[in-house]
């Protein structure tokens, strides 16, 4: 094969940070995408969903889909939007699950953008449009394929693509792709997508191929061992912060991801229940998506391990699935110890922000935490100890006990990635280490640094690409300016910078002793901004 005709793999999402998973690859017969994810955390990095993709939609031969979650998923409705017609692949599963989170999403952009925009007309600024709407959503889901894990596909010219379940979530897989060497040995290419972990309630432990020339791996806990815990185990904890917030006499609050999480979480606290280690109060569910994606379940619970148990805990008698806004409003009129379990799981958007709110402000309120909070969302914000945050344009003080629990992660610990890695060997050529903040990235390379050669370790920036060759991988031109700068990615940005001095600002105005005192501390601050003009 002549130099030219060998693959370009580009990266457009999950580079030093843990969303927007979006790879490229091209070849002169097809270009195709792995993902096409929806960018969480800082502004900076949630504003790259307005802009425009950095290749052409309507060029994109077919799309393989790791699984549904947002951060893999949510950009397949903009990609329709601006001229994608190709056929999307995923398993039967995961295409069940965006049939559901793909609308979900788009009706959260919806409903944001207009409040936004209400406040925009209020201060004289421009209006602002969604990154997409329901119907782009709707248009996406006659694109989408079938997979059978193990089935190999041919999904373009030259190219067969299988799926491998990873583990992580109803439906999520690894991707093999074989290219045709044209005459030689044909180029084997694994994408991990996100690998589940050992002792995950509902999935089984995550499978792959072996003998790969290149592999790109998600590495979000590759600085992190979590202790090997088993679920009675974990449940046994998970008892221990229940009991804690029925003591406070106060709500248990559990920003939780509306697909998987929240049944995990159910299970177990059906569990509890049940056999009397703690408790009975209502469980509330306040997510329309996790009502739906809970039916989801119900209907593939043959597939998944502890279906049987996870049907008895959607039907419990301490379950109450909220439909509407009246009914969310309503919870927060409650009184004593109840749970609620809302999403979004980083806080950064829908109905549990409403609940943080209602909440934040309680000595006698829990948050619990379920798992990872990504660098500038609200929830890593109050993992790291904020006193005061800024909610929906209002400050709020943290007085509740805010606390994680990280032992229903989806992911896999950096022990396990180390595992699942070596099991895929021998690697031919590169490793690609992505969706993994520096210190992830970092602490799972330097574990790797002696199963793999000097150098076959590479951790990509965004939209960095590389030539693929037998031989080895070559970094390729960029042919466009990068739409963001590398030290801006998986990091706080100046609009974190910005609500933190602000509630700076408003605590020491009103911490000072007097009128004379906020005057000068105002006085102190205009002068500054004058400087700062000059």
């Amino acid at each position: 094969m002549d130099r030219d005709q060998h693959p370009v793999l580009r990266f457009h999402g999950a580079t030093r940070c843990v969303t927007g998973s979006c790879y490229e690859i091209e070849t002169p017969h097809w270009r195709i995408l792995i993902d096409c994810g929806l960018f969480q955390g800082s502004k900076s990095e949630r504003e790259l969903n307005y802009g425009a993709f950095p290749f052409p939609p309507d060029a994109i031969d077919a799309v393989i889909l790791t699984h549904a979650h947002i951060d893999h998923s949510g950009l397949l409705p903009k990609l329709v939007r601006h001229g994608f017609r190709g056929p999307i692949y995923a398993t039967a599963a995961t295409i069940d699950l965006c049939s559901v989170m793909l609308p979900d999403a788009a009706h959260i952009q919806e409903t944001e953008v207009d409040h936004l925009n209400r406040r925009n007309a209020q201060r004289g600024r421009p209006l602002v449009e969604p990154i997409y709407r329901q119907e782009d959503a709707v248009a996406c889901m006659p694109l989408f394929r079938g997979a059978k894990y193990g089935d190999w596909m041919t999904v373009a010219e030259g190219l067969r693509v299988r799926f491998w379940n990873a583990g992580h979530l109803l439906g999520s897989s690894s991707v093999e792709l074989e290219i045709d060497g044209g005459g030689t040995s044909p180029m084997r290419i694994v994408f991990s997508g996100d690998i589940g972990p050992g002792h995950k309630l509902l999935q089984t432990d995550p499978q792959g191929p072996t003998g790969a020339d290149y592999l790109v791996c998600e590495a979000t806990y590759g600085n992190r061992d979590r202790p090997d815990v088993s679920p009675d185990r974990r449940r046994s904890m998970l008892g221990d912060v229940v009991r804690g917030a029925a003591r406070a006499k106060g709500p248990l609050i559990v920003p939780s991801f509306a697909v998987e999480r929240t049944q995990e979480l159910l299970v177990d606290l059906h569990l509890l229940m049940q056999t009397g280690e703690v408790p009975r109060a209502p469980i509330f569910v306040d997510s329309p998506l996790a009502t739906r994606a809970s039916a989801i379940f119900q209907r593939h619970a043959d597939e998944i391990e502890n279906g049987d148990v996870l049907r008895q805990a959607l039907i419990s008698a301490e379950l109450r699935f909220t439909d509407t806004v009246e009914q969310s409003k309503a919870i927060n009129r409650l009184t004593g110890f109840f749970v609620v379990i809302a999403a979004s799981g980083m806080c950064d958007a829908g109905r549990i922000r409403h609940h943080l709110k209602a909440n934040l402000w309680r000595k006698n309120a829990t948050v619990m935490m379920a798992g990872y909070q990504v660098q500038g969302s609200l929830g890593r914000i109050l993992l790291d100890g904020a006193r005061r945050v800024r909610i929906q344009g209002e400050e709020i003080e943290v007085r509740a006990n805010v606390t994680l629990f990280d032992l229903y992660s989806g992911h896999a610990d950096a022990a396990e990635l180390m595992a699942w890695i070596l099991a895929r060997g021998p690697v031919g050529q590169s490793l690609f280490l992505t969706h993994g903040e520096e210190e992830g990235l970092a602490g799972l390379g330097e574990r790797l640094k002696g199963s793999f050669p000097e150098g076959n370790i590479i951790k990509p920036q965004l939209d960095d690409g590389f030539r693929l060759s037998p031989e080895g991988c070559l970094p390729v031109e960029i042919n466009h300016a990068r739409r963001l700068k590398p030290e801006n990615v998986g990091r706080l940005d100046w609009h974190n910078d910005l609500s933190r001095l602000l509630l700076d600002v408003s605590e020491a105005v009103n911490s000072a002793a007097d009128e004379r005192g906020r005057a000068k501390i105002i006085r102190q601050m205009q002068r500054a901004l004058a400087a700062q003009g000059d």
